[in-house]
């Protein structure tokens, strides 16, 4: 009866280990919009224009805040199944765009300096580790704290 309650479209809003993934992942997104936004995303632009994306300047502006508002989404569990999707799209470029180039490590030792290492440009592995982190809620959903349970189960009261 309990798992009943709780699943919803093949979501089961018990489990609580999304919880963990949803703050990670949304913290990062979010962390990542509002460096682009304190540093202008005109300078991002520039970047996305070096790697030829069209429209740079406002796939920057576009970026800045799907980073923005879609961390804040999976960190709160709001609507997960669909954020996670334009938000896995922004990871794919990013690794096809920029990350390939420069191999599997996210870190690179690349020197020692008497102020500590030097670090190289880093690689695709975090890209798929957000990837694969989206996936995750995707198929399972927000789990239990979340907003899309908060929604679930007021849809489940509203039902004579």
């Amino acid at each position: 009866m309990i798992n009943n309650l709780f699943s919803i479209a093949g979501k089961n809003y018990q489990q609580p280990a999304p919880l963990f993934l949803r703050a990670a992942i949304g913290f990062g997104f979010m962390a990542h919009g509002w460096a682009k936004l304190s540093k202008g995303p005109e300078a991002f632009g520039n970047l996305l224009a070096q790697i030829h994306v069209p429209f740079p300047h406002v796939m920057a502006w576009i970026s800045t805040f799907t980073e923005l508002l879609g961390g804040l989404a999976i960190f709160i569990g709001l609507m997960v199944s669909i954020t996670a999707i334009p938000l896995i799209g922004m990871m794919l470029v990013a690794m096809f765009g920029i990350q390939i180039h420069y191999g599997f490590s996210s870190v690179k030792t690349i020197g020692l300096t008497p102020g500590g290492p030097v670090f190289g440009p880093p690689g695709y592995e975090i890209n798929l580790l957000y990837i694969a982190g989206l996936i995750a809620l995707l198929i399972s959903g927000a789990g239990i704290f979340s907003a899309d349970s908060l929604l679930a189960a007021k849809r489940r009261a509203a039902k004579p």
